[in-house]
């Protein structure tokens, strides 16, 4: 099977052209000028651009092997290969194949001439998927690889055990933990394919930057986040990928803390909070920084187990981030962990080397005794009730992509939606800082062939017309100010689009289910400031990783407003006109149409979402927000790639009806001027 890279659609493995779009399926496109690049080619012919897909490959012996093997060497990879990495010729060395270094690995890039395949693993994984969402059975959790045929299904496919502590902690930790792709045995070496990360800068060369030189709290921030990677890669025995500076990498646009690989614990060696206090110890002398007390004190209380607990360690770093801001600042975001739960590790002997700590037995070459389970001591500072970092936010990324589809039954489309971008960059040495005064809307016309598709289209160009000359059209306000548009000018900017589309309905005589109308949702975004408004049933929804995802707007429909009324939900819902909406732009006039409107802050990362009926019904995005919404937040994810798939999972499932989406990703990071 092959994905197109444009639309994901899932062709055969023979197809030279995507059947759907026509995009090419054997050659790449280059980044930088479209051409046309072979996939064995690294770089552009025309500009020399990178245009090839790496992989970053780990080759290690296999488990219970103790010296490295002396048969994949570079003749046997150069003759038995042709100068790849696998018998399949896919994987391509770019160099020759490295000497083994004192772990007994050889670590390289290689470029994959089969970009659009999926590979044998990430096809487990997906039909692992597949199983979980149609059986809906716990013991099927996509991060429990333990489960019933899950190792069956890795046996007999020969992927190597030392990739299955990937998969299942990269569901929770992505994009902090690189994504795999493949894993497989050959020889008596585990041959592992990671994303390649090689090109993001260290976190010490970030940390050490003269130039920008990261406040204390952007520091604080890398503290936490290695404690929850602590906690989370403990049950797996990998905390030495916390460990390694040259393992930790930042993410350059918004300088999240990465790591490249993991690397299991060296055997027989337990590792403790000591160990992490000592490598902060020296990272803050290397990055000779002078240290507040308190940060002194914490590095200290870590070494030496004064902090006993994770618990206790993030609560002192919370602690000291809520000492270091003014008592003037606005109370917007706390500091959060950037990673979600911990994934529970299976209980699998010989994990090359990464142990299950709740195994009566250690693992073959790795002795470890572990001590008696000490109670937890109470820390003064380890309680729900400590106070937590509050800072003004600012933007400093956005990005947004919509696409509309006509659906699997339908032969006309009557969505229509509409963008409208103002954004302002300021880059300084400290990073880049932008001012917004952006409008999205998006609309579901109804009313037949040639009526539904003119409304929602005359609903969009009203309304983008009315923001144009009142608001965006004016000079950006300076700092600190806010001229969003209040409840009157949204519900005004309804209404005069309401007025458009019943004074056609008037002029041409429409009535009964003549007369064309269409749904509304739209947002404005000035700088950290949200307004909504909406009318019917497209919908606004909200990703954040504190809260998940959640519904934003309610419908304007039978079923929502009897459950207004106090009438119990499955009773309004069992209404033959449940569904009949309530308000709708265009069949009345003015006095009918009263809009929802409501305000909100993007005060941490966000993705809003805004779509049509074809997308958000059958509960759609509840049953899948985890697969295909959670990933659009990070930065890794390529947001239109991201909607392609919603709107491909929509038709799979909802394609009796139009299917419109606005994804908009939101970054922003605290205002930290005044504490430099």
């Amino acid at each position: 099977m092959l994905v197109c890279p444009h639309c994901q659609f899932e062709n055969p493995t023979a197809n030279k052209f995507c059947q759907k779009c026509g995009t090419s399926l054997v050659q790449n496109t280059c980044p930088e000028c479209s051409s046309l690049v072979p996939f064995d080619q690294m770089n552009c012919q025309v500009c020399d651009a990178i245009a090839g897909v790496t992989w970053w490959a780990i080759l290690s012996a296999q488990s219970g092997t103790t010296e490295p093997s002396s048969a994949l060497d570079n003749a046997t990879l150069a003759t038995g290969c042709n100068g790849y990495l696998d018998i399949q010729q896919r994987y391509k060395l770019i160099d020759q194949l490295p000497v083994t270094d004192d772990s007994g690995e050889r670590q390289l890039q290689v470029l994959d001439c089969q970009p659009f395949q999926l590979s044998l693993l990430e096809a487990l994984v997906l039909q692992q998927d597949s199983n979980e969402t149609a059986s809906q059975n716990p013991a099927l959790e996509f991060n429990t690889p333990g489960a019933e045929g899950w190792t069956d299904s890795m046996n007999a496919l020969a992927i190597p055990e030392v990739a299955q502590p990937y998969v299942a902690l990269n569901h929770d930790l992505y994009p902090v933990l690189p994504a795999i792709h493949n894993s497989w045995k050959w020889h008596d070496q585990d041959i592992l394919l990671l994303e390649d990360r090689s090109h993001f800068p260290l976190l010490m060369d970030v940390w050490c930057d003269q130039e920008r030189f990261p406040p204390l709290l952007q520091v604080l921030q890398w503290l936490y986040e290695m404690t929850e990677l602590w906690h989370a890669l403990e049950p797996w025995q990998c905390q030495q990928s916390v460990l390694i500076s040259s393992n930790l990498r930042a993410d350059a646009e918004d300088d999240t803390l990465l790591l490249q690989r993991l690397y299991a614990n060296p055997p027989g060696q337990l590792l403790t909070l000591h160990h992490l206090g000592k490598q902060w110890q020296a990272m803050f002398a290397e990055s000779q920084r002078t240290q507040l007390e308190p940060v002194s004190q914490l590095l200290a209380d870590v070494e030496d187990g004064t902090l006993k607990t994770v618990n206790a360690v993030r609560s002192r770093i919370e602690a000291i981030a809520d000492s270091l801001q003014p008592d003037t600042s606005p109370p917007t975001q706390p500091l959060e962990p950037l990673i979600h739960p911990v994934a529970a590790a299976p209980n699998l002997n010989n994990l090359n080397g990464i142990t299950d700590p709740q195994s009566d037995a250690p693992t073959d070459g790795m002795a470890v005794t572990l001590p008696p389970e000490e109670e937890e001591e109470d820390d003064p500072l380890d309680n729900d009730d400590m106070p937590t970092i509050v800072l003004p936010m600012q933007l400093f990324n956005l990005e947004e992509v919509g696409r509309t589809d006509v659906g699997r039954q339908r032969d006309h489309n009557e969505d229509y939606f509409g963008l409208d971008i103002q954004v302002s960059k300021l880059e300084s040495p400290s990073g880049k800082t932008i001012h917004a005064r952006n409008l999205y809307i998006l609309c579901d016309g109804m009313g037949g062939h040639a009526s539904g598709e003119v409304a929602s289209a005359l609903a969009v160009d009203t309304i983008r017309k009315y923001f144009k000359e009142k608001w965006q059209e004016s000079p950006f306000p300076s700092a600190g100010i806010n001229d969003l548009p209040n409840v009157a000018m949204m519900t005004e900017a309804v209404q005069v689009a309401n007025k458009a589309i019943y004074d056609v309905n008037q002029e041409n005589a429409r009535s009964g289910s003549g007369r064309m109308g269409t749904t509304l949702v739209m947002v404005l975004i000035q700088d950290t400031e949200v307004a909504v408004a909406h009318v019917g049933d497209s919908r606004l929804y909200r990703y954040t990783r504190k809260r998940g995802l959640e519904q934003v707007t309610i419908d304007h429909e039978v079923g929502q407003r009897e459950i207004q009324r106090g009438v119990d939900p499955d009773v309004a819902y069992s209404r033959p006109d449940a569904y009949q909406l309530t308000q709708a732009l265009g069949p009345r006039d003015e006095p009918f149409v009263k809009p929802d409107v409501q305000f909100f802050e993007l005060n941490e990362d966000m993705i809003l979402l805004l779509c049509s009926d074809g997308l958000s019904d059958n509960d759609l995005l509840e049953n899948h927000w985890e697969s295909h919404v959670r990933p659009l937040l990070s930065s890794q994810t390529n947001l239109d790639k991201g909607v392609s798939e919603l709107i491909e999972l929509a038709n799979g499932y909802n394609g009796h009806d139009n299917i419109s989406a606005i994804a908009i990703r939101a970054k922003v990071r605290p205002s930290l001027e005044h504490l430099r």
